[in-house]
């Protein structure tokens, strides 16, 4: 973990889940995820499948995703599928858009199978609340407009939603750097920015000018 949190801030897995619901406190359950490997700022690897819950999903999720109870159906267990994605997953370190919301997800469908996770995530959304305060909206599909970003697949779709987070990510590093004079920013440093007050971010930053 110590050694993939040293790594840039441009090396990630960013992930998205669709699911059944809001929590899985509440027994909701992963019915797709999709990721990205970024190396280094590069697209380098990519995970996407549907998983079949074991029950039917509301005809609010059918038409909020698009993924209906036939294509479920058809979908391996998410025993498998997240079985498949640790393996993927390793000890990377992870992104994804409303963090708080994929990581109890992702927690809750590994521990039924026995599997840890990476104690290292961060937030794009958090990331784009400090980088870009001046955005109308920070949900992703306004922040993907605002940023010009060409969405090529559908929104909430896994793996289309982890694409633009990816290159939503991206860009926040870049408009760091080029708004303050950073150098190479490091995922521990990109995880501190997103945890401070807005008021103290220009002094962070300028501790960590090349």
């Amino acid at each position: 973990m110590q050694i993939a949190n040293r790594l840039g801030a441009d090396s990630v897995v960013v992930l998205d889940f669709e699911t059944t619901g809001l929590s899985p406190q509440r027994g909701d359950r992963a019915i797709e995820i999709g990721a990205v490997r970024l190396d280094q700022g590069q697209v380098v690897e990519r995970f996407q499948s549907l998983m079949n819950p074991g029950r039917r999903v509301s005809s609010f999720i059918e038409n909020y995703t698009g993924i209906t109870n036939a294509m479920l159906a058809d979908a391996p267990p998410c025993e498998d599928v997240m079985a498949a994605f640790a393996d993927f997953l390793r000890d990377a370190n992870v992104v994804a858009h409303n963090m708080s919301f994929d990581r109890r997800f992702l927690d809750a469908e590994l521990a039924r199978i026995g599997r840890g996770t990476s104690e290292n995530y961060a937030c794009s959304l958090l990331l784009s609340r400090r980088v870009y305060p001046e955005a109308p909206s920070h949900k992703l599909a306004a922040l993907v407009a605002y940023r010009g970003i060409i969405q090529k697949g559908r929104f909430h779709r896994a793996l289309a939603d982890a694409e633009v987070t990816g290159q939503l990510w991206l860009q926040g590093l870049n408009t760091l750097r080029e708004t303050y004079g950073v150098g190479m920013l490091s995922f521990a440093q990109i995880q501190a920015l997103t945890r401070l007050q807005k008021s103290k971010i220009p002094a962070y930053l300028k501790t960590l000018q090349a």
